[in-house]
């Protein structure tokens, strides 16, 4: 039976990947807080320009992650990430040159081409054991976390330096960065294989997409992006409009997404430990709702706007952290990556139709309308999010076994099923893993691994 610790060679792997990652995310966000601003000194500029130069790298995103990551089963990992972050450099380059709006709008959606979560998530499981999987993906998404964090509070600072152009400029910079960590810093895997925990396959998506759970979780993490991109197609403005100067911004964001990160602990610690998922879940979307409908009416006060800004963000980060929890807790342990897959995809497709609707609401009729849009369609999914069934309180649980072939496999999955608090087993011959389903407040853990050290694991990649 293997370490409970990751080994040196998989906390190289998670590090680097994740600080991929985060170089392409600061890239990506700095320009959030910032780009409203900016784009009023372009000519003939209008609001939906603006909202599409925001959102359109989630369109580009969306269409291209899923195909990415399995053209890395074909190829290889390291080209296809390699190829997405030349390709956002790119994109970041026509960006910091264009003088025109569609210039911008054309290197945001370059920029979201090169979509790369899929085949880093690939790369990630290729280099590390199952039962230390979820160990390398957790560091992977706390990256992401602090990386949205910092570019919100870095991109107003590198503005008043750099500008605008200088920032996309610098995103290239970071792309180029990201390709040195790849072949310097990352290891190779001996060999790609799929990996059904953290990769898509096409057959499952109809069970997928049937799963009425799975669904309303897609829709939450859409309506999330959707709110979150909508709002600052105008809130710079608005706290312009307000008295605060845009060279002060970053005062304002980083406390507000510093304390929005330290508040949200007590309560994952309720959801999770305390089994009050569905009641922090709903909570945190009608907090969601509050802050919207108090930008409705807050715009003239900028402490009304900073009191809703941090309501939004606690409220934010305390769904960014449950939505994907509950996936995993909800997606059949065989189906994970799959489930994953779309999930990442709806983000990126809110974050698109956020912008763009945005635009169009802003130019058609004001920043309020902006606001209460976000708070309609917040609204819904707070309908949604208060009638779901209370998800099961389980987590996956994988590790390599040596099965002969399907009959193996069964027998296999009916003595799995027999250990106290495992829920579902799925044992698949040709990835020669079992997927579990269990419930840690009831396992039987020393069972557990007993079977492992009982059962051969197959030969080492």
């Amino acid at each position: 039976m293997s370490s409970p610790f990751m080994t040196p060679l998989e906390r190289r792997a998670a590090f680097s990947l994740a600080g991929i990652f985060s170089l392409r995310m600061l890239g990506l966000f700095m320009i959030l807080p910032v780009f409203a601003l900016y784009a009023e000194q372009l000519r003939g500029v209008t609001p939906l320009q603006v909202g599409l130069a925001i959102g359109i790298y989630g369109l580009t995103q969306a269409l291209l992650q899923i195909p990415f990551g399995m053209l890395s089963d074909r190829i290889g990992r390291k080209p296809v990430i390699a190829g997405g972050l030349l390709l956002f450099a790119l994109g970041s380059l026509v960006a910091a040159l264009a003088t025109t709006i569609e210039g911008v709008i054309l290197g945001r959606a370059l920029q979201g081409a090169g979509a790369i979560a899929a085949a880093i998530m690939a790369l990630t499981a290729d280099l590390t054991k199952e039962e230390h999987r979820s160990k390398a993906m957790a560091v992977i998404g706390l990256s992401i976390g602090l990386s949205f964090m910092v570019a919100m509070a870095a991109g107003p600072l590198l503005n008043q330096w750099v500008g605008v152009p200088g920032i996309f400029a610098l995103t290239a910079v970071l792309a180029l960065l990201g390709v040195v960590v790849l072949y310097t810093l990352v290891p190779t895997p001996t060999r790609s294989v799929f990996h059904r925990d953290a990769e898509v396959e096409p057959a499952q998506f109809r069970q997928v997409l049937r799963d009425p759970q799975l669904l309303r979780l897609d829709g939450g993490i859409m309506v999330l992006h959707l709110a979150l991109t909508a709002s600052f197609v105008v809130l710079p403005l608005v706290l312009v409009q307000s008295g605060f100067e845009a060279d002060e911004h970053w005062r304002l964001y980083l406390p507000v997404m510093l304390l929005g990160m330290a508040l949200i602990i007590p309560f994952i610690i309720i959801a999770e430990k305390k089994r009050r998922m569905k009641a922090v879940f709903s909570g945190a979307v009608a907090l969601l709702l509050l802050a919207q409908l108090g930008l409705i009416w807050g715009q003239d006060n900028f402490w009304a706007i900073a009191l809703m800004l941090q309501l939004f963000f606690l409220a934010f980060n305390l769904l960014e952290a449950t939505l994907p929890s509950l996936v995993s807790k909800i997606a059949p342990p065989q189906s994970k990556g799959t489930a994953m897959g779309v999930y990442t995809s709806s983000q990126f497709i809110g974050a698109f139709i956020g912008g763009a609707a945005g635009g169009w609401v802003h130019g058609q009729f004001g920043t309020e309308a902006v606001f209460a849009f976000s708070a309609l369609l917040i609204a819904l999914w707070w309908l949604a999010a208060v009638t779901m069934r209370e998800p099961p309180y389980l987590t996956t649980e994988m590790f390599s076994v040596e099965v002969a072939d399907e009959l193996a496999a069964k027998l296999m999955e009916e003595e799995l099923r027999g250990l106290r608090g495992v829920a579902e087993v799925s044992v698949n011959v040709d990835d020669g893993v079992a997927y579990l389903k269990v419930d840690r407040q009831m396992l039987d853990t020393e069972a557990l691994k007993q079977f492992q050290q009982a059962v051969p694991e197959p030969v080492s990649q």
